[in-house]
């Protein structure tokens, strides 16, 4: 104490710039299974001749749930899946007999669903803006973009690492970057 009065610690505060280096976050555990099993089921959807289109780990009711959406495009060109209920039992069958050997980075209650993508198919690589070219398509971005952060209209393509999209007579052009989520839109006639 000095003259009677309690000291304080001294206490020093840092303003770091934005343009800082940040040092990445440390991968959650999730994060990190959901790698581990991205890098297990690409290669059985290879094998079975399907396309690897979303693998997601969620909670629900005190279990895991391991989601595996897996497409094809259909034999006849039409629009929609082309993934039969055969296929995704293959891809099940397969990965979860990998997963039953090692179930080591496994949570001890998990549930494997394989899915076909429905006609309303989620748009998650840069790849499948190109391949959806000319199909109705929504967009939702992380931030705006030409002050809008909702989009729905015809995909025109890929230019770069942006999304080209028609919609209401204009043309937008929306970094791949950006889009927090996107699918496919379906009219039923």
């Amino acid at each position: 104490t000095r003259q009677g009065r309690p000291t304080r610690p001294a206490l020093f505060f840092v303003r770091r710039s934005p343009t800082a280096l940040r040092t990445p976050p440390a991968m959650s555990k999730k994060d990190a299974l959901q790698r581990m099993l991205e890098s297990l089921a690409a290669p059985i959807c290879t094998t079975h001749g399907v396309e690897l289109v979303e693998l997601r780990v969620l909670a629900e009711r005190g279990a895991s749930v391991v989601r595996l959406m897996i497409d094809r495009e259909r034999a006849d060109g039409k629009p929609g899946s082309g993934v039969t209920i055969d296929d995704c039992t293959d891809v099940s069958r397969a990965l979860s007999a990998i997963l039953d050997r090692d179930e080591t980075e496994m949570p001890e209650n998990y549930r494997l669903e394989v899915t076909s993508p429905g006609v309303e198919r989620p748009l998650v690589r840069l790849a499948d803006y190109a391949r959806f070219t000319g199909r109705e398509a929504k967009i939702k971005t992380t931030e705006p973009v030409e002050d809008k952060k909702y989009f729905e209209g015809r995909l025109l393509g890929v230019e770069g690492e942006s999304v080209k999209l028609e919609a209401s007579g204009r043309t937008y052009v929306i970094p791949f970057e950006a889009i927090a989520k996107a699918s496919l839109i379906h009219r039923f006639s």
